[in-house]
């Protein structure tokens, strides 16, 4: 598959649900969203089907996202669906943890191979704040990451979406964590969108991360693990782990853009903040077939983003990055 643009797209995420058990600040209205109906949702088989035939065009590796995918019944029933697509070779996982320990072992099992796990804060009090949910929760996650290592996941990552005066104070920290545990720590930008723009004067730019990480000690480029995504890697001299930096603002990356995303209600979003996107579910339910749609996705997908702090004119229309699983 390619599109317009000679770019190969191989990677596919695919949402299986909108809902989350989190409300993070930049993420998601602390209310919540009008969910989608269920009835509207794809099936799991229809998921499976629409990976089965994106993979005879050329598609690769799939990463399961929500929300968050672990409040959805029965995920690993998926996992093993899509495992077992002739030409998928990479399956994972974007999630919170928070559920891990329930399902780690049975997701490694099905096929998961890596995860990314978010985290924006080391601090109970601060993941209150930045969650807006009990601070037990992130006892619930770092119990997620234990058992995470424990069931084989590797790489595992940490995204870290990072804001003024609510969590860069714990830049170092967080990238101290990488000199002794093979984690792979990402920094991420404040990415606008319409519930999030409240947040704009906490917006800061991973090349002033990175300086704060650097003030103690300098960092080596480094080639990062294995994945699919756009961060750009750095590790502490004899580190286990590495340091990354995903610069949607400061830097775009759409030049190396190889990827779509599937919407839990079945549409193909060909940009995360484009407004462009192409049901696949009503092909699907009609004819059992979406090659064309495919087709009419890529021959649609925008050249780059056109986002833009302080406002969500370029955001595509987005209430909340939720929507879509980032």
């Amino acid at each position: 598959m390619k599109d317009q643009f000679g770019r190969r797209i191989r990677y596919l995420r695919i949402s299986v649900t909108d809902r989350c058990n989190l409300r993070c600040t930049y993420c998601m209205p602390e209310e919540g969203l009008a969910w989608i109906p269920k009835p509207e949702m794809l099936a799991y088989e229809e998921i499976a089907e629409i990976v089965r035939q994106m993979a005879a065009l050329g598609l690769e590796r799939v990463r399961i996202t929500g929300g968050e995918p672990l409040v959805r019944k029965d995920l690993p029933d998926l996992v093993r669906m899509i495992a077992a697509v002739p030409g998928i070779d990479d399956i994972s996982l974007s999630t919170n943890a928070i559920l891990l320990p329930r399902f780690a072992t049975a997701l490694r099992e099905a096929g998961v191979a890596r995860v990314n796990v978010s985290l924006d804060t080391l601090d109970r009090d601060g993941f209150e704040e930045i969650a807006r949910r009990p601070a037990r929760r992130f006892d619930e996650t770092m119990e997620g990451l234990r058992a995470a290592e424990e069931a084989g996941f590797a790489p595992i990552k940490i995204n870290c979406v990072i804001m003024r005066g609510l969590n860069d104070h714990e830049v170092v920290d967080f990238a101290e964590i990488t000199r002794e545990r093979p984690w792979h720590v990402r920094f991420i930008e404040l990415m606008p969108v319409g519930e999030n723009l409240h947040l704009t004067d906490r917006f800061i730019s991973t090349d002033e991360v990175l300086e704060k990480i650097r003030s103690i000690e300098d960092l080596l480029p480094d080639p990062g693990p294995r994945g699919n995504g756009p961060a750009v890697y750095y590790r502490f001299p004899g580190g286990a782990g590495t340091v990354g930096a995903i610069t949607p603002l400061s830097h775009n990356y759409c030049e190396r853009c190889n990827r779509m995303r599937l919407t839990a209600d079945g549409k193909l979003r060909t940009c995360l903040f484009g407004d462009h996107e192409v049901d696949l579910k009503g092909p699907l339910r009609e004819t059992g077939r979406i090659e064309g749609a495919v087709a009419e996705a890529l021959a649609g997908k925008p050249k780059r983003h056109y986002l833009e702090l302080g406002t969500a004119a370029g955001s595509g229309g987005l209430a909340a990055l939720s929507q879509v699983g980032g």
